[in-house]
């Protein structure tokens, strides 16, 4: 593995600025996600240090090397895509010994058959290595495409939305999964999503991509307590944190909007609002509520009711304030 730093960089497709002087260090073992909606860059970053793509401006160094002159091959990556690519034809033995008996690796065979052994056990799906790639379960099939990665020992993964494809049971089971590998290999991994519940149980670090821009990078836990902006911080927490305008609270506030997440909102005291509906999912309910044409969501006990167009009090714990720009005041 090898820490990877980005300096400057920026790409263009012709009036289309996609990546836009990003700079960041993906350190040694670490699992950093980029997040950020369709069309923010996240993809360019990932062809970008894949090689797949060439850098208008700034540079890319993997271990402390300059790969900007490098080819894909040379950079030493293994990418994994969000559609599974795999070889219909072959077994899922031959899908995960592919990468190795590539002209450049030329890994011996005994070599191969321990490697993919492991994976296939890393991967849970050791059963399964004789049956064909379309013998297989979504899921089984999203496996043997990350498995192709692990198979290799690259300076850094590279992911690129790989569990979208999937159902929501199985892209929770597989967050898990990545988890647990990443753990188990003390792999180095950049993966790509939009998915906001992926990037806080997965990455030790975020790194927040808005139309091209880094705009904020840290630990899950700093981001969502400390965002720099309301871009930012719309982009963690579900429900969303609620922004309102911070004269709807009485006394002295450092800025003109309020940054409220749902459970930073506390009930018995303060201003009146009006119960819209409760929605209850178990170990909480989530209560919408309106003041003066606002919306906000809350959370609120489980086992309280609450009646449509009732009136209960409100007040704000630890808000967090921005200007009119929409930056973070602190």
């Amino acid at each position: 593995m090898a820490e990877v730093s980005l300096k400057n960089v920026s790409k263009a497709f012709g009036k289309t600025q996609a990546v836009s002087e990003i700079s960041m260090t993906i350190e040694d073992g670490a699992f950093v996600v980029l997040l950020g909606p369709t069309g923010a860059g996240k993809t360019t970053t990932l062809r970008l240090i894949s090689g797949l793509e060439k850098l208008d401006a700034g540079s890319i160094h993997i271990g402390g090397r300059d790969v900007g002159i490098e080819t894909p091959a040379q950079r030493d990556v293994a990418m994994v895509f969000q559609q599974y690519s795999l070889y219909p034809h072959m077994s899922v033995r031959d899908n995960l010994a592919f990468p190795l008996r590539s002209p450049i690796l030329k890994t011996p065979e005994d070599v191969i058959a321990q490697k993919v052994q492991k994976i296939a056990e890393v991967l849970q799906i050791p059963h399964k290595l004789d049956n064909k790639a379309t013998e297989l379960s979504g899921g089984e099939m999203q496996r043997v495409s990350i498995g192709r990665a692990l198979v290799r020992d690259p300076a850094i993964y590279l992911m690129d939305e790989p569990l979208s494809s999937l159902d929501a049971k199985l892209r929770a089971d597989l967050r898990v999964e990545l988890k647990r590998i990443h753990a188990d290999l003390g792999s180095t991994l950049l993966y790509v999503t939009h998915d906001q519940i992926e990037a806080m149980t997965m990455a030790t670090h975020i790194g927040v991509l808005e139309e091209g821009r880094l705009v904020q990078y840290g630990t899950p836990k700093d981001i969502y307590e400390n965002p720099s902006s309301i871009y930012v911080a719309s982009r963690l927490g579900l429900p969303r944190i609620n922004i309102l305008p911070s004269s709807l609270f009485p006394g002295s506030h450092k800025g003109p909007s309020i940054g409220l997440r749902p459970e930073n909102i506390r009930q018995g005291d303060g201003i009146a609002a009006t119960v819209l509906r409760s929605e209850h999912l178990g170990d909480q309910t989530r209560l919408h509520l309106e003041v003066e044409g606002h919306a906000i969501t809350t959370l609120t006990d489980p086992h309280q009711d609450y009646a449509a167009h009732e009136t209960i009090k409100i007040s704000p714990q630890n808000p967090l304030y921005f200007d009119a720009s929409g930056a973070r005041v602190v």
